[in-house]
């Protein structure tokens, strides 16, 4: 008996089992924040995410050693600091995404398109209830002012967040001014700074302080476990250039394998769809300004933000570091 070979071609591929599309990324952001909204996109489009998670450096140095063998094709981290050091790195390729493009704004991504933003975080002031009035703060380069002496509390300068809130102080007041207000903080200090944000915040809570700078989603996470604490948040600089705010985001690795599919999940990622779940399982806003934030972050209030495009955190990083340093802010 003879087969034909068209029917024993047919027979053969029907035998093979169609291999689904993947996206490998490596993640600094943790599982629990990362998994739900990867899951999401494969349920609507059947596109596989495999990932891996670490601290942002090792990943980079990962991403280093592994050339254009790395199964990478998304970086995802935070900060616009540690993006904008990718980049420098020749970790990133440049990106063009009309869809992109109109779902972040342009002072919340690359101008050259190596990364773009997906949630945003505000790095604002906050206080304790019993002892400060809300018309007693102003900006943050007023807590420099004697007044604060004794009673202000500070994260580490060794954290990238602050690294990049410095590092848009000196973009906008030049490095002179931005050091006489970061030695002002230093003399202003109730102790010494603290490894985390949420242990600052505590800190101001118990009364050891009255006032500090923090990520707004570390708030909401800890004023959920412990809604009596007597803290409040202040959006600073209202009357001048705005709140300081940060990016979490990612970029196409320079040697991806599937360079359309990382730009595909990208897109997903910064659109209405995806946008609440993105932003609302860590406390922050929408990267997408046609959505909303969460209610709970609602809450807290309205403000207006520093539109200074946030690659300037990480053009500045050293600069601000070697300011922080020189004015004993450690």
């Amino acid at each position: 008996m003879k087969f034909r070979p068209l029917l024993i071609a047919a027979a053969f591929a029907a035998a093979v089992p169609v291999m689904a599309e993947e996206v490998t990324v490596y993640s600094a952001r943790i599982e629990a924040l990362i998994k739900p909204l990867f899951d999401a996109y494969t349920k609507e489009t059947g596109v596989q995410v495999k990932f891996v998670t670490d601290k942002e450096g090792p990943l980079m140095e990962r991403l280093k050693a592994e050339g254009a063998n790395t199964p990478a094709d998304i970086l995802l981290t935070v900060d616009a600091g540690n993006l904008w050091q990718a980049d420098q790195l020749g970790l990133l390729k440049p990106v063009k995404s009309a869809v992109l493009e109109a779902n972040v704004p342009a002072h919340l991504r690359d101008p050259k398109g190596e990364w773009f933003g997906l949630s945003v975080r505000a790095r604002t002031m906050f206080y304790n209830t019993t002892t400060v009035k809300p018309g007693q703060l102003s900006s943050y380069e007023d807590l420099a002012d004697p007044k604060w002496k004794g009673k202000l509390c500070l994260r580490t300068s060794k954290k990238v967040y602050n690294q990049s809130l410095v590092g848009t102080m000196i973009a906008r007041l030049g490095e002179a001014k931005t050091e006489q207000i970061v030695r002002g903080w230093v003399a202003n200090l109730a102790t010494d700074p603290f490894a985390d944000d949420t242990m600052m915040l505590k800190a101001i809570a118990a009364g050891q302080c009255d006032v500090g700078i923090a990520n707004t989603y570390y708030f909401g996470r800890l004023m959920e476990k412990e809604p009596k604490l007597p803290l409040a948040v202040f959006w600073p600089n209202q009357k001048s250039n705005g709140v300081h705010v940060n990016i979490s985001g990612a970029g196409v690795t320079r040697h991806a394998k599937n360079e359309k599919g990382a730009v595909k999940l990208l897109e997903w990622l910064s659109s209405e769809k995806a946008q609440n779940l993105y932003a609302d399982v860590n406390m922050e806003y929408p990267v997408n300004p046609k959505v909303k934030p969460d209610a709970k972050v609602a809450a807290w209030g309205d403000f207006k933000h520093d539109y200074i495009n946030v690659a300037k955190a990480g053009e500045l990083q050293a600069a601000a570091v070697k300011l922080m340093d020189r004015a004993g802010y450690r």
